[in-house]
């Protein structure tokens, strides 16, 4: 995953230092704007903010109050760079939220590690559980919407597991972890790679799963995870189930029903400019063509390809 840095500074010796000492590292992306543009940073909704107060028409207070009060980027990390030793100034800064205040001359290897640890802080925070380890609805939300806003063509895939409650049921919640887990790998590993480098891998919560591709070319992904999945979830049933190709299950009336072994059900919508008004229709297109598809036994995907 990506993360966007945005620079506050009507200068370029600071972004140039940024882009060198991370000049091998492609997850990061550092853009500069000056103080007139930090509208553009916020409608990106960045990884992080950095403020240069030396360089700037008015001062770092007034634009960290900006960002902080912007419904979206309240919660985006700021750090100030600045010449001014008053400790007044650094208490105000510190009380208006802002996650460090690094005084210049600046060191620029004490600026990575605290650009670095502060963005792996804030992953850690918004992760949905220990469990996949992959971002939360906070983050879904806010990539969702960046992309949205930026006019951006993109396909939304959403995942979700077919009996799996039955699962649950027989081999316990222990084991239906397990399957979460390497639900997670199997989404990652097909759409974490160099030809989708840019996509997002979320975790909604429970056995739904989200993923945010800007490659048109979702069936192939579809499909390979389709296939990836069905393959290797066989290895979390007993050899029984396996060749019955069933699981039993007990209902409230202890009639016992057969549920068939896990599959999973991904619908995808195709978001382009003026196809949706607004980021609440493409959840609604994406719960439709999800619930189209857990209508089909077996593992499956549905493709939204309506015209605005």
């Amino acid at each position: 995953m990506i993360q966007e840095i945005y620079l506050v500074d009507n200068d370029t010796k600071i972004y140039e230092s940024l882009n060198s000492i991370f000049k091998e590292e492609k997850e990061y992306k550092i853009t500069k704007v000056t103080e007139k543009e930090l509208d553009i940073a916020l409608k990106n909704i960045p990884s992080l903010i950095i403020i240069n107060d030396d360089n700037i028409d008015s001062n770092a207070m007034e634009v960290a109050t900006k960002i902080k009060n912007d419904e979206d980027n309240s919660i985006t990390p700021i750090i100030v760079i600045t010449s001014n030793k008053e400790h007044e100034h650094k208490l105000k800064m510190l009380e208006l939220g802002i996650s460090h205040y690094i005084r210049h001359p600046i060191e620029e290897d004490y600026l990575y590690y605290t650009i670095v640890n502060v963005l792996k802080l804030l992953y850690i925070n918004r992760r949905v559980s220990p469990l996949t380890g992959l971002p939360g609805n906070v983050q879904i939300q806010a990539e969702i919407k960046k992309r949205f806003l930026s006019k951006e063509k993109f396909s939304m895939l959403y995942f979700d597991l077919d009996n799996f409650k039955a699962y649950n049921d027989v081999y316990g919640f222990m084991k239906g972890d397990e399957i979460i887990k390497f639900t997670a790998k199997v989404i990652l590993k097909n759409v974490h790679t160099e030809e989708y480098e840019d996509s997002f891998v979320g975790h909604i919560g429970g056995d739904d799963f989200i993923a945010i591709v800007s490659n048109k070319d979702t069936e192939n992904i579809c499909q390979n995870i389709i296939a990836d999945f069905d393959i290797n979830v066989q290895r979390h049933y007993n050899e029984e189930d396996i060749t019955k190709g069933y699981i039993e299950v007990a209902n409230r009336r202890g009639i016992i029903e057969q549920f068939p072994l896990t599959s999973i059900s991904i619908g995808v919508v195709e978001v382009e400019n003026g196809k949706f008004e607004n980021v609440l229709e493409i959840a609604e297109a994406g719960a439709s063509v999800k619930h189209l598809a857990k209508t089909i036994q077996g593992s499956t995907y549905v493709i939204d390809r309506r015209k605005k």
